[in-house]
């Protein structure tokens, strides 16, 4: 274990995963620094379980929103409350929560305690591990910003999500269809049947199929690929239909396409939001939402998540667990 420049020996320490420089996984060293207190508003939380998402790797790799290391990335937590700040009523300590820290700005749950403001988080619910609601904030968010507020699906719609056995296209579709749409899935072949299990009406093998032949008169597109994927998305629109890309940078002449056709194209970045989270939970207890988990990694082994990650060859998410260190 390596030790950082910033570790003070008059405040608690912790563990975190963290990056002096961009660049492969192998930039990623297990250091020690202080542990954070909460401030006003905020809860300070003993991390059980922290999703990996493809941000995490494209910040560690290159400059992104969060500039230049050193850093600790992670957004997706799952944890018990271990102390509150001035002002907080909603959480005691002991209290198991999950959410996303509010995003960009606040990453930092890849370590054993993170703190974040109080109403970025919502109780976890009984029906799943820590595992499971490590997995969830940030793709349902995402699906359900992209969908929801968006796009705003209704019963009937017909709605394309591209890359649908990917961590926020899996959790997608199960919010499209527990919205009463009509959903269309692109996966490759061996993940067909993945992707009708989570209650996708149709698939589409986008290796043999074009999907802007296969899918027509659309109401709603979920892009989560970016570029020319975004430019024939709204081919497939019927008029009035949008494109919701995850994908905040359009490609060209996006826009331009999109009046042209008569359809709507929108870029969205996720954000950290109670509301949504409340509902998100609500689909979790009531078992209309899950996370299909591909493979959960010891903290320590975060370097191994993230080149699971990159071969883009994974099902639902990956999630790192704690349960290493606490057995320390």
């Amino acid at each position: 274990m390596t030790s950082s420049d910033d570790t003070t020996h008059d405040q608690p320490q912790m563990t975190a995963i963290r990056q002096q420089e961009h660049g492969g996984p192998e930039v990623l060293h297990e250091v020690e620094v202080p542990r954070p207190a909460p401030g006003i508003s905020e809860i300070l939380v003993r991390v059980e379980a922290a999703g990996v998402n493809p941000t995490d790797w494209k910040h560690r790799s290159g400059r992104r929103f969060l500039g230049d290391p050193p850093y600790t990335l992670g957004w997706d937590v799952s944890g018990v409350v271990e102390e509150v700040g001035l002002g907080v009523t909603l959480f005691a300590p002991g209290d198991e929560v999950f959410g996303m820290l509010p995003y960009p700005y606040g990453a930092g749950s890849h370590a054993e305690y993170v703190v974040g403001p109080t109403r970025a988080f919502v109780p976890k619910p009984a029906s799943i591990d820590h595992v499971q609601a490590g997995a969830i904030p940030l793709v349902a968010l995402t699906a359900w910003q992209s969908l929801v507020d968006t796009a705003q699906v209704t019963a009937g719609d017909r709605v394309l999500i591209h890359a649908a056995a990917g961590g926020v296209g899996h959790v997608a579709v199960q919010i499209a269809k527990a919205r009463g749409a009509y959903v269309i899935g692109t996966a490759s072949a061996p993940k067909h049947d993945f992707v009708r299990g989570l209650g996708a009406d149709e698939v589409i093998d986008y290796r043999e199929t074009d999907f802007v032949e296969a899918a027509r008169d659309i109401d709603i597109v979920l892009d989560t690929i970016g570029g020319d994927n975004q430019l024939r998305s709204l081919e497939t629109l019927k008029s009035g239909g949008i494109m919701v890309s995850t994908v905040p940078v359009g490609a060209e002449g996006l826009q331009e396409k999109a009046e042209l056709l008569g359809v709507r194209a929108a870029l969205i970045l996720v954000e950290a939001d109670r509301g949504a989270m409340q509902q998100i939970a609500q689909l979790v207890e009531d078992g209309t939402l899950r996370a299909t988990i591909a493979e959960t990694y010891p903290f320590t082994q975060a370097a191994r998540a993230h080149e699971a990650g990159e071969t883009n060859r994974t099902a639902g998410k990956l999630v790192l667990t704690m349960g290493d260190r606490r057995e320390e």
